[in-house]
């Protein structure tokens, strides 16, 4: 039994490693005055990348684009799939589990399939190099995945206690606000961040529905980051933009954890 704790163990620390090398790497680069520099950690630190960086407007006007751009997505998928999965968990009606399976489905699609479409249809729509143009294609894959998530939260809640809500005078409305909702918290939670890391993470949408800075987010904006000379690479200053739009991320993954560990576990163990 030791034995196999003590293989588990290092398991365990060859994934974190494994997982966490690259992030280090990308610290370390966006630290280092010249990104040759041999080496794994920098000479001599500095700040310079990362001010760089900020005072670009291109990448400013690209975290302004993502910041608006996954907000947005974000909490309309969450609303609509809230509706959306209450009504599959509490209704009965034919075709349920085809609705649920499709859902799927389509949050599994590949997202390259779509980009030629959208691409001649936003141009002829007005909807290319806007928001709206990325946030639509965000949905078609944020809310199937939000969908599936809440509807198996849902199906979690007793009954009785939206029924108790409805005896004590409450409409439905009102028992699904203040009772179903606060109770279905780590659900939603879930649903939000998962929607919001497809938005922030995307390429892409980013890179082939957008033209200028207008709508064009971070991981796009990177790819037209220019060194001091056309032949030059500036790896340090990708290196600290890269590191910048991750603290968001891993901020919300750390504040919501145990959230976010309860909406995914749901309905997975039956007792």
């Amino acid at each position: 039994m030791n034995g196999r704790k003590v293989w588990w163990a290092v398991a365990g620390l060859a994934i974190v490693f494994y997982t966490l090398f690259p992030v280090a790497w990308i610290l370390s680069l966006s630290l280092k005055k010249d990104a040759n520099t041999p080496g794994f950690f920098p000479t001599e630190a500095t700040l310079d990348n990362y001010r760089t960086v900020f005072d670009s407007g291109l990448f400013l006007s690209a975290l302004r684009n993502s910041v608006g751009i996954s907000l947005i997505s974000t909490v309309a998928s969450v609303v609509l799939a809230t509706l959306a999965a209450y009504a599959i968990a509490r209704l009965e009606f034919k075709g349920k589990k085809l609705v649920l399976s499709m859902a799927l489905a389509i949050a599994m699609f590949p997202t390259i399939s779509l980009v030629p479409p959208l691409f001649d249809m936003w141009r002829t729509l007005g909807l290319y190099d806007t928001w709206l143009g990325l946030i639509i294609p965000y949905m078609s894959f944020t809310l199937p995945l939000a969908i599936w998530t809440l509807s198996a939260f849902f199906r979690e809640i007793p009954w009785e206690m939206e029924q108790a809500a409805q005896v004590d005078g409450a409409t439905q409305w009102q028992a699904f606000r203040k009772v179903i909702v606060p109770l279905a918290a780590p659900g939603v939670f879930t649903a939000a961040i998962l929607t919001f890391f497809f938005a922030w993470n995307d390429f892409v949408f980013g890179i082939s529905l957008t033209a200028s800075d207008a709508a064009r987010p971070v991981p796009a904006a990177l790819a037209f980051f220019t060194g001091e000379s056309f032949f030059e690479q500036p790896t340090a200053a990708i290196a600290a933009a890269a590191v910048v739009v991750t603290i968001p991320v891993i901020v919300l993954v750390l504040f919501f954890q145990r959230k976010i560990v309860a909406g995914l576990t749901s309905g997975a163990v039956k007792g």
